[in-house]
């Protein structure tokens, strides 16, 4: 393609080529293309791009190429990496490390990932059984398993700080700090941040981390502008439940991700979904980690239809083919608007993000517009499709059927009407008017 950077264009050893091609990634993204020079020279790097847009390659291609290039001699002493890459989330450093491994497929290096919620001990054997080339860790866990002295961090040639804004946002930086401080100096490593947001607190840590960093701007919107359908549909919270149900079943659609803002929320959208015979599961800071990598893989396979999520999967989670992401509640954060769309519409497919706004939040629609650039289209959805009432579910719920627009609801069913008349909900007949709020007109039936 005119005007693409090809991987064939840049001069890579031929493992790691072989397996660029197996992966069958020919032409570099914008951030590829415009870190991969720089990252392979030396230079550290200094990169805002958001998930989604092929970051976890441009660092791990450098790298692999700068480990494979430069062999270490003689004996090597166990738990001490000569590459570190730290991540906010045990999803995202599962990913990197999934990626690690298929890039560095053909490559004698060994690549490791130790993060909470798995078998400790199992992690501690695995750090003591052969040395590590490659270490992809948690905060946390990593600086457990360092004031044990399992892991010596001073051999640390190579330092990707993933998601910099996401670890200040969750307090890591004390953590992060005491790691960083750990490594080899900065004059001796080669130092790669990315983050999503450029504040100033990101960028006065980036110039104590790093020397004389290249700083690269990708910007933010690319995934929410280019690939990804949006469509936002105006409805009560009794409503959402009927319109995601109907969404799924009368679309047919077949790997989908629901989105909502608490914990609780995905159990019982995940428990009502099912009840409805639809094949669902959900992850959140709630469920246990070798739950949430048992459920991931069953996604996966296409074994999970819907998977119900919190935000704590929006960085985490790369799943091919994802053709739909539901909004079930809109984020109050617009830059998590843009990491949860960018679960589909990837690797130069297109997908769709439909979004509902309610008397809850369709507030948070005019934040989101500002920041991604473009309006959210948005209307009413269709009343004899979407919002046709449900019929009585296969099975009775587990919990609370009428909260926030879970259950049966939707036109012409009182049980899903919002008690008292409250401004904002329908009271279930066809002369009700709605009001979507955030700037939305009334209208009349």
């Amino acid at each position: 393609m005119p005007g693409r950077m090809r991987f064939h264009d840049i001069e890579l050893p031929a493992e790691v080529m072989h397996a660029i091609a197996d992966l069958g990634f020919e032409y570099c993204t914008p951030i590829q293309a415009a870190a991969l020079p720089i990252t392979l020279a030396g230079r550290d790097v200094f990169g805002r791009a958001q998930t989604g847009t092929g970051k976890t390659a441009a660092f791990l291609v450098a790298i692999l190429t700068r480990l494979l290039g430069d062999p270490l001699e003689g004996r090597r002493h166990k738990g001490t990496p000569r590459a570190l890459i730290i991540g906010p989330t045990r999803e995202l450093v599962m990913q990197i490390h999934a990626d690690a491994l298929a890039l560095g497929s053909y490559l004698p290096l060994h690549v490791l990932a130790v993060y909470g919620g798995m078998d400790y001990n199992r992690q501690e054997l695995a750090l003591k059984a052969i040395p590590v080339d490659i270490l992809v860790a948690t905060p946390g866990r990593l600086l457990d398993f360092k004031r044990r002295h399992v892991v010596e961090l001073g051999e640390v040639e190579c330092l990707v700080i993933d998601e910099a804004d996401r670890m200040l946002d969750m307090g890591f930086l004390p953590d992060v700090s005491n790691i960083i401080r750990s490594t080899a100096p900065k004059e001796r490593r080669h130092t790669m941040l990315f983050s999503a947001t450029l504040t100033p607190e990101v960028r006065r840590l980036a110039s104590q981390w790093t020397r004389d960093p290249v700083h690269i701007d990708i910007e933010p919107t690319q995934i929410a502008v280019d690939s990804v359908e949006a469509v936002t549909y105006i409805v009560t919270d009794a409503e959402k439940f009927t319109v995601l149900v109907n969404l799924v079943q009368k679309r047919g659609l077949a790997r989908v991700l629901v989105f909502c803002n608490r914990r609780d929320q995905t159990a019982r959208i995940c428990d009502h979904l099912q009840a409805y015979g639809i094949e669902a599961e959900q992850i959140s800071g709630d469920v246990p980690q070798k739950t949430r990598v048992r459920t991931l893989m069953r996604f996966r396979e296409g074994d999970v239809r819907v998977l119900v999520a919190t935000d704590v999967a929006a960085r985490g989670i790369h799943v091919d083919n994802i053709s739909h992401v539901v909004n079930f509640d809109l984020p109050d954060n617009p830059e998590d608007y843009v990491h949860r769309i960018g679960r589909t519409g990837r690797a130069g497919e297109t997908g769709t993000a439909i979004n509902f706004a309610s008397e809850t939040d369709a507030f948070y629609v005019e934040p989101i517009e500002a920041f991604i650039g473009r309006p959210l289209p948005r209307t009413f959805p269709d009343e004899a499709e979407l919002l046709e009432p449900l019929p009585p579910p296969l099975r009775p719920f587990k919990g609370r059927e009428r909260r926030r627009g879970i259950g049966p609801g939707g036109r012409g069913d009182a049980r899903g009407g919002r008690p008292g008349g409250k401004p904002g909900g329908r009271s279930g007949g066809r002369g009700a008017g709605r009001s979507g709020g955030g700037g939305f007109r009334s209208r009349g039936r």
